[in-house]
């Protein structure tokens, strides 16, 4: 059974028909201008969904732009400004300093925006528009049977983190969580390279079953190859790889290509099968990663 967030990207589909859309089955649309192609990415956050109640708003700010701009890096592109949308709280000011701050960290501009007020939970949203530095711009699809798979960093730190903030633990190191760092660079770097590439936000299970899915293929991926924080106890390893919020590159290379950056091999691409998505040579059992239902 599909759910409600599968069904309803499914019925907007038929109203995206422009080419930039890129059939609603990619991180980003791409859109030719002239002589540029541009980069375009929105995403939403929700209080008590994707930050804590209570949380300091300065890293809500950061992990809101964190995460725009990890849509870019699948791209492989350099972003040149953000709007924001904005639910006003009652007190602003923390919010205002975190996204100055991840605005001059990551060097991107505040071009504009809009904010209300809402009896609801707090809601906030970022749009990102980048400019590709390479044509064609890497897109979910491209994988092919035979391809090695790969992952810029471990799974599963995110998970660590938002443990010891939820416990208060104010020892444990929760930046993974509360302040992702999005692979910019290494995505400029790949983007020549790669033929499919994606961030892993939603669990690496599945986003990897999505870009197999995307490219008509099956990944195979081998659990013992998959970077874990050295802190994850060896029982939680299936639990980190469908919980989401890694923020990593998960990319596939013709075979024998070397990627240009630090990267993990994790699996291969092989021809279309009964399961899009292979651990350790069986499909998987159990959630793949978080959807909205």
């Amino acid at each position: 059974m599909s759910s409600g967030e599968t069904a309803f990207i499914a019925a907007l589909r038929g109203l995206a028909s422009h080419p930039a859309a890129r059939g609603l089955a990619d991180d980003c649309a791409v859109l030719e201008v002239g002589g540029e192609t541009l980069v375009l990415t929105h995403d939403m956050m929700v209080e008590g969904v994707h930050w804590l109640a209570g949380q300091d708003p300065a890293d809500v700010a950061w992990k809101l732009l964190a995460t725009n701009l990890s849509d870019l890096a699948a791209k492989g592109a350099e972003p040149i400004g953000v709007l924001l949308g904005y639910t006003l709280a009652q007190d602003n000011t923390r919010f205002a300093q975190g996204l100055g701050e991840a605005l001059a960290h990551f060097g991107v501009p505040l071009l504009g925006g809009d904010t209300v007020r809402s009896p609801a939970a707090q809601t906030v949203g970022l749009t990102a528009l980048g400019r590709a530095t390479y044509r064609p711009v890497p897109n979910r699809s491209g994988a092919q049977a035979g391809d090695s798979v790969w992952i810029t960093g471990p799974v599963g730190a995110a998970m660590l983190g938002f443990e010891a903030l939820s416990a208060g633990d104010t020892a444990a190191d929760t930046s993974a969580y509360r302040r992702p760092m999005p692979r910019l660079a290494e995505g400029r770097a790949l983007a020549p390279l790669v033929t499919a590439m994606m961030d892993v936000s939603d669990g690496l299970l599945l986003d990897a079953a999505r870009m197999a899915q995307a490219s008509a293929v099956t990944i195979a991926l081998d659990p013992a190859a998959i970077p874990l924080p050295a802190s994850l106890p060896p029982h939680r390893a299936r639990e980190a790889m469908a919980w989401g919020d890694d923020y990593e590159l998960l990319f596939t290379l013709p075979l024998r290509a070397a990627p240009p950056c630090p990267a993990h091999q994790i699996g291969a691409v092989l021809p279309a099968g009964q399961s899009t998505l292979l651990v350790g040579g069986a499909p998987p059992e159990g959630p793949l990663g978080y959807e909205h239902y």
